[in-house]
């Protein structure tokens, strides 16, 4: 892979935003819907400045950041790449063009990252892409691009907006989760963990990082950026009303919310395994630094969404080969289980709460949703019963 040199990068290519150098006719300082004749509130002159005041207002939420500037990076190259010109030239028909281009970006090799390949945005083999966006995918970046337009009116930098005029669809009720492992699914990919070598100091150390993150995933509903942007001091110990001591978990999520999770008695011997096979303490101290996962090795350095996301992919591949190797028979369950991703077990993990009857503003809470419905938001739970009802009905069972 050859790095992106930034300082001479071409309009011919679809570059990252802060790479790319456009020309000026492309750049949006004549842009047919800059505002004119007022006072603009920031200090821009063209599209890609006006752009990265916008972004500036995220940098200290670095999962909203990225998202952000994907969607408008992403835009930026088809406006000034496939429709030469500036994205404040851009037209309520354009903006429906693009979302027709969202569904299959061509010609893909332009557009598109080579299948099986994550590169860093300095390789000059980068794509916007991984592939197409699915309808949900295409109606969230809809609303990142609507939110950045509507910012760029205000700040008096645009003089509209325009995705204003698009049809606003009545709310759905949201689908039902369908991206979740049903018990069978989930007890073979806990069996394909268990299954795995342990000779070696690293093969051990490999095992036990498996049974903790698998356990913080599921048990605590952990998105993937929470395991990596959280540290082992949020976990902390106090007692109920009855006298008993209850671990606890404070992450800080999606949105820079803080949340306390039951951290239940599985979870804690999870935890205490994993620490003694790193040669730390069985429990961790208040306000320690020592982040929730770990790479192979003496290095304590928190590991990326992105080695994360691998680690838990290839637990998932292994389950499938395993599955696979029983017979033909078993092929569609094996091709359930390998599409699986980190997130599948957060969905896996509130639908097992769900069917065995944990409150369900529990679940709510254990997860860090905003409300179960609007009728319920007023709702006040316990945390004492929701320690008491997660720690009873939702279990690992290694």
């Amino acid at each position: 892979m050859t790095p992106n040199p930034s300082t001479s990068t071409a309009l011919t290519e679809t570059s990252p935003l802060g790479a790319v150098r456009i020309s000026p006719e492309l750049d949006g300082r004549a842009g047919s819907n800059r505002a004119m004749g007022n006072r603009p509130q920031i200090a821009a002159t063209t599209d890609v400045d006006a752009i990265t005041a916008w972004l500036a207002r995220f940098m200290d939420s670095p999962n909203t950041f990225s998202n952000y500037r994907k969607e408008a990076e992403r835009l930026l190259l088809w406006s000034t790449l496939a429709m030469q010109k500036p994205v404040s030239s851009l037209t309520h028909e354009d903006l429906l063009a693009y979302q027709h281009f969202l569904s299959d970006p061509q010609p893909a090799a332009q557009w598109i990252m080579r299948a099986g390949r994550k590169v860093g945005r300095t390789y000059t083999e980068w794509r916007p892409f991984a592939g197409p966006l699915g309808p949900t995918s295409r109606r969230q970046a809809i609303i990142i691009l609507n939110s950045m337009f509507s910012w760029l009116v205000t700040a008096g930098y645009l003089a509209g907006n325009p995705l204003s005029l698009s049809r606003q669809r009545a709310r759905k009720a949201k689908p039902r989760i369908t991206r979740y492992l049903d018990d069978e699914a989930w007890t073979e990919v806990k069996l394909a963990i268990d299954a795995l070598p342990r000779d070696s100091e690293r093969e051990r150390e490999h095992y036990f990082r498996l049974r903790w993150l698998f356990s913080l995933l599921y048990l605590c509903g952990l998105r993937i950026s929470e395991v990596t942007q959280n540290g082992m001091g949020g976990f902390f110990c106090r007692r109920d009303r009855v006298g008993e001591e209850r671990w606890w978990l404070e992450v800080t999520g999606k949105g820079e919310k803080t949340r306390i999770i039951p951290a239940t008695h599985e979870l804690m011997v999870e935890l205490a395994r994993y620490r003694r096979e790193k040669g730390l303490a069985p429990f961790p101290i208040p306000d320690e630094t020592t982040p929730l996962l770990l790479p192979i090795g003496k290095q304590t350095r928190p590991l990326t969404r992105a080695a994360v996301h691998s680690i838990v992919k290839q637990v998932f591949k292994g389950a499938a080969d395993r599955i696979r190797a029983r017979g033909s028979d078993e092929e569609s369950k094996a091709q359930r289980v390998e599409l699986a991703s980190a997130h599948w077990l957060r969905h896996t993990a509130g639908s097992n709460m769900a069917n065995n009857n944990v409150d369900l503003r529990h679940v709510r809470d254990n997860l860090g949703h905003e409300s179960i419905s609007t009728t319920n938001t007023y709702l006040h739970s316990s945390d004492d019963a929701r320690h008491r009802e997660t720690e009873e009905h939702h279990k690992i069972d290694w």
